[in-house]
């Protein structure tokens, strides 16, 4: 019996790099990138096109591009906020555009100065712009299991964002828990109904963080409840800049690594992975949260 391919889009790149504080030099964020490529990973949130002076470690986001020697069978995608950053990102021919927008009107408004509804208008926007250039579009519902200022998000609230970006024309959605608030009984729960109630026409995954350390456990809720496409960042690095103390998606070498332990394939080369997870750690000068990077995978322990 075959086993279940489980997919991993990096985000280390993005959502990781831009919540540092010091600017990671182009060069090193090409190295970076190229040796992400290298890993057997399919499909990476490459960078973001976003207002420099709002996300600084961005600035560089079309040079990174055109610098990169892209390889065969890896998608480079990009998170969009608005019009501007989306026909950056076609002009720097990135494979997929990201769309987010908050679950939570207060945490919308912080992170791009716009209300909910004035959001989905400008995903509509982007999504025609899309459209129109050939270029897959991706949406996102952020602060979905929970938000730093609004506390508890409604799940009617989420169900109604979704059926909001369907109408829109978007077939490939991501729940993602922005400030590691979600816990494994409500990632179940709600991806369990999302799945019966969408999972047929729509590609659902999940963006999660381990804030507060149950991000390997809100994976394999979401495991239970069908899911089959997730977001992790390289080393663990990462975070939000707009939101307090949300440091820490989960890592990628510990996710590859718990998945295959547990009986799944994700095509991902984890020896390699763990390589460029200290490489990371090297470029960034610090410590990162990742654990398999310096534990080493279970099968490669040795009698003491």
């Amino acid at each position: 019996m075959s086993m279940t391919h489980i997919t991993i889009r990096e985000v280390g790149t993005r959502d990781g790099i831009q919540s540092l504080g010091a600017f990671i030099e182009t060069p090193r964020k090409v190295e970076l990138l190229e040796a992400l490529c290298e890993t057997g990973l399919e499909r990476i949130e490459a960078t973001s096109f976003v207002n420099p002076r709002a996300v600084p470690q961005m600035a560089d986001a079309g040079e990174v591009m055109s610098r990169v020697r892209r390889r065969a069978g890896v998608k480079y995608e990009a998170l969009v906020p608005n019009m501007r950053g989306a026909q950056d990102a076609i002009a720097a021919q990135m494979d997929a555009l990201l769309v987010v927008v908050m679950a939570s009107e207060a945490f919308n408004r912080k992170n791009v100065r716009m209300s909910v509804d004035e959001s989905l208008s400008e995903a509509a926007a982007i999504k025609a712009l899309a459209d129109a250039s050939d270029t897959p579009c991706i949406g996102a519902i952020g602060t979905a299991f929970g938000c730093p200022y609004e506390g508890d998000i409604p799940e009617e609230r989420v169900s109604g964002l979704i059926e909001r970006l369907l109408a829109l024309g978007f077939s490939d959605l991501m729940l993602a828990d922005t400030t590691g608030m979600a816990n494994p009984v409500q990632i179940e729960r709600t991806m369990g109904r999302v799945l019966d109630r969408w999972g047929s026409s729509v590609g659902f995954g999940l963006h999660l963080h381990n804030t507060r350390g149950m991000g390997l456990a809100n994976v394999v809720a979401g495991l239970n409840a069908g899911v089959k496409l997730f977001d992790a960042s390289v080393a663990g690095i990462g975070g939000c800049p707009f939101a307090p103390q949300a440091a820490g998606n989960i890592s990628t070498e510990d996710t590859v690594h718990m998945l295959h332990e547990i009986g799944y394939e994700t095509g991902i080369d984890l020896e390699r992975l763990i390589e460029v997870a200290r490489l990371a750690q090297g470029i960034l000068g610090r410590e990162l949260p990742g654990q398999v990077m310096k534990a080493g995978p279970r099968w490669q322990l040795h009698a003491v």
